[in-house]
């Protein structure tokens, strides 16, 4: 997860692991038919992205592919505790698991289990029993009691908190992670919607949860913030030694923590979640979803960022926001940090966006993923597509992106400085800064590009027959898939394979196929009628800067 920090220069910014760290054979598949008076309609694409090819999609295959991928998440999960480990490798044996597990790993093989029911994987009793164990669990673990909100890492085998790191022995500080707890939070959300025996455990931990505990006003003078407030990303519970990046205080009264000097600060990213969460819930005022950049100022002062973008200034709910957008490809597409699937997807899993918000992500989904598309197909010619942080498959974990959808930069030769890039040998992509700053590499030549499933799988929401193509052509001719579903990630030139299963990765699999092959059930479950009602009006009246050139 690596989404943009508002982050003080002695301070590195956390990487996505360092903070997250899941019919017959010829028919079509039936897509999911949305419910005339849904919350969760999905949105028709806009006019000027219709027409481009389509193939025919088996629901047999994709069938199989959540059946595979729901094998690799039972495996990964301790029988005792309920718990999936963080990742297997392709053995999906036991004693391989990492011995290691996360709040947003734990939410993703809750929702994953619901997906499995709802597609007759496995029964309405063995979902709610696995359900129940899980909860149990996680009721009994230690977790910052104030907030209601859990440690970044456990012991998937015992639910104990680490103080120790498996393996080498390290010091873990428990650490409370906003965007973390965020899909914890958004999957209990998932389970008091879908499953009533369990959502009664569901709903006790969800309502412990302080979602204000994150939330800056930018009220203390000693830690100015952007009109509107951000969320912190994170607090330590107990007292840490980190010189410039915390600083002590509470934002729910008792006794202080010590929070992060660095806030998410970006709205194409996956830590939106918890400022949903906390909008919902009434604990975060809607006026902080615009207190985020939509792009950072096109002035020379900021020629830092990849490129110029273009757009007007709008103001909602008292706040003046900059609605910019990065030129890509003869479209206007709001950025993200790094260019990434999962950054501008994970949240429309639970949150219906494009029918709520059908002037800002409603246009902007299908654009990101029509994007995506056009550089891995046409622009870097990989023959694949679909970029997203996974596993590296040259070995250890990476950032994958697409260079021009993100704002990190990357434009000295030899510097890549922050970005995300699309291949192994990170390609920089910079067109220049308008007048500001002149390009250096606006028409690169790219080299391995890395390709990651569950990016394809978020893209199946928007493009179903494009994305399902995709992925066809990654099992069939990549040959990256196994026992448990896709492994993570293939390296389309070398042909490397990341030969194992991370749980979130695979919960995006799992949650992106409910939503298209199960009426949205994810979507369903999540945006129930209050969550609607608290949240439509703030994110709907916005018009983004996106569309055609």
């Amino acid at each position: 997860m690596a989404p943009h920090l508002s982050v003080p220069s002695s301070l590195p910014a956390p990487t996505r692991r360092q903070l997250l760290v899941g019919a017959s054979a010829a028919a079509a598949v039936g897509l999911a038919t949305p419910r005339a008076a849904s919350a969760s309609t999905l949105a028709s694409p806009p006019a000027y992205l219709k027409g481009s090819q389509g193939y025919a999609v088996e629901s047999s295959r994709v069938r199989r592919w959540a059946t595979d991928t729901w094998r690799s998440l039972v495996a990964m999960t301790d029988p005792k505790t309920g718990l999936p480990a963080d990742n297997i490798p392709e053995s999906l044996a036991a004693q391989d698991r990492s011995g290691y597990t996360s709040p947003t790993n734990i939410g993703g093989y809750l929702w994953s289990a619901i997906v499995a029911r709802e597609l007759g994987i496995i029964s309405r009793g063995e979902c709610t029993r696995r359900l129940l164990q899980t909860l149990r669990t996680v009721e009994r673990m230690e977790h910052h009691t104030p907030s209601g909100m859990y440690y970044n890492w456990y012991d998937e085998a015992t639910g104990e908190a680490l103080r120790t790191w498996p393996g080498s022995g390290d010091k873990v500080y428990p650490f409370c992670s906003s965007v973390d707890n965020g899909w914890l939070g958004a999957a209990l959300r998932v389970v008091m919607g879908a499953d009533t025996a369990a959502g009664v455990h569901a709903k006790r931990i969800f309502e412990r949860m302080r979602w204000d505990a994150f939330y800056n006003p930018g009220d203390d003078p000693a830690h100015p913030v952007r009109p509107g407030g951000l969320i912190h990303g994170g607090f330590f519970p107990y007292d840490h030694n980190r010189p410039g990046g915390v600083y002590r205080g509470t934002h729910i009264g008792g006794e202080d923590v010590w929070l992060t000097t660095h806030h998410y600060d970006t709205t194409v990213s996956e830590t939106r979640i918890t400022s949903y969460l906390g909008i919902i819930t009434g604990q975060i005022p809607g006026k902080q979803y615009f207190g985020m950049w939509r792009t950072f100022p096109a002035s020379c002062d900021w020629s830092w960022h990849e490129s110029q973008p273009v757009g007007e200034n709008r103001t909602y709910y008292g706040i003046e926001v900059y609605e910019g957008a990065y030129v890509y490809r003869g479209m206007k597409i709001v950025p993200g940090w790094g260019g990434s699937m999962f950054e501008e997807l994970m949240p429309d899993m639970f949150v219906p966006e494009a029918s709520w918000a059908p002037r800002s992500w409603g246009v902007n989904h299908p654009l990101h993923v029509r994007a995506q598309r056009e550089h891995g197909l046409l622009e870097a010619k990989y023959g694949y597509w679909g970029f997203s942080p996974s596993s590296n498959p040259a070995g250890g974990y990476r950032e994958y992106g697409v260079d021009a959808l993100g704002m990190g930069p990357g434009n000295e030769p030899g510097n890549p400085g922050n970005g995300y890039f699309s291949d192994q040998e990170m390609t920089n992509y910079d067109i220049g800064f308008g007048d500001c700053r002149p390009a250096t590499n606006p028409t690169p030549t790219f080299g391995d590009g890395v390709v990651t499933p569950h990016a394809s799988f978020l893209a199946l929401m928007h493009e179903p027959q494009e994305a399902y193509a995709n992925l066809v052509g990654i099992e069939d001719e990549l040959g990256a898939y196994g026992r448990g579903g896709f492994f993570d990630a293939v390296a389309v030139k070398s042909g490397q394979i990341a030969r194992r299963y991370l749980s979130l990765d695979q919960a995006m699999v799992m949650g992106a196929i409910g939503n298209v092959m199960g009426d949205n059930v994810i979507r369903r479950a999540f945006a129930t009628r209050d969550a609607e009602r608290a949240l439509r009006p703030v994110i709907g009246v916005e018009e983004f800067g996106a569309g055609p050139v």
